[in-house]
């Protein structure tokens, strides 16, 4: 089991919510659903990734020292330093910068000209004799009659879903498209709306299903699911009914 999956579990044997852990531990509500869903990008950092990581053991019941080895073999452990990666006793060697050579460029451009010039010479001495003569105005045409009005096209059926998150307060979302790709998995900040247009079917998942407004297809259809509760939703082409 991944390691949000542990955790998701542990907390749903407890009979918590994500905003009962949140109050417990003090860590956001969004970013403990954001680890649940083993998104570690809302917690600003490896550094604060293992404290949140060893608060929520704690809080569950879990070994928190286990939690940090599995996410350190996940993210391949701690990064080097900045002495480590460039030795401060080896200097980096500057490239020079060397002026524009103008007479070069001058010649170059010369050179272009004069090739130009006799190119329109000779192509004005080759003209042949039809090119020469004087053009002759021919007669008006008759006026064409008028092209059968066309049949009214026929409606066309609608090929995407379009969605519309607004965050009403932080939350953490996961937006997959029909073949199950994932087109988006993160934070949105309170106020902030994200849209998304995806083809045939979209499968969305709510890490607090209370804090968000949804839209689809251009119909309001309010919060998928009370404060705290994760609620995973799926549309298609024949919104407002969810597929699932």
């Amino acid at each position: 089991m991944s390691i949000g999956g542990t955790i998701s579990e542990a907390r749903a044997q407890r009979g918590l919510t994500v905003a009962d852990l949140s109050q417990r531990t003090r860590i956001r509500e969004a970013i403990i659903a954001a680890i649940e869903g083993d998104d570690f990008s809302a917690c600003n950092g490896d550094f604060y990734a293992r404290g949140h990581l060893r608060a929520l053991a704690r809080e569950l019941g879990l070994e928190g020292d286990a939690l940090v080895r599995e996410y350190d073999a996940l993210t391949g452990g701690p990064r080097p330093g900045v002495g480590a990666m460039y030795p401060i006793d080896k200097g980096i060697k500057l490239r020079e910068r060397r002026a524009p050579n103008w007479t070069l460029a001058m010649a170059v451009a010369l050179a272009i000209v004069a090739v130009f010039g006799i190119g329109r010479i000779m192509g004005s001495a080759i003209k042949s004799p039809e090119q020469q003569a004087v053009k002759v105005k021919s007669a008006p045409a008759a006026a064409k009659a008028a092209p059968p009005a066309a049949a009214p096209a026929a409606p066309v059926k609608a090929t995407h879903v379009t969605v519309k998150i607004k965050a009403l307060s932080e939350a953490w979302i996961q937006v997959r498209d029909a073949k199950n790709k994932r087109v988006f998995m993160g934070v949105i900040p309170t106020g902030n709306t994200r849209s998304f247009r995806i083809k045939d079917k979209v499968k969305l998942t709510f890490g607090n299903a209370g804090s968000v407004q949804l839209n689809v297809n251009g119909q309001d259809l309010g919060s998928p699911g009370r404060a705290g509760e994760t609620v995973r939703k799926t549309y298609g082409l024949d919104v407002p009914s969810p597929r699932q």
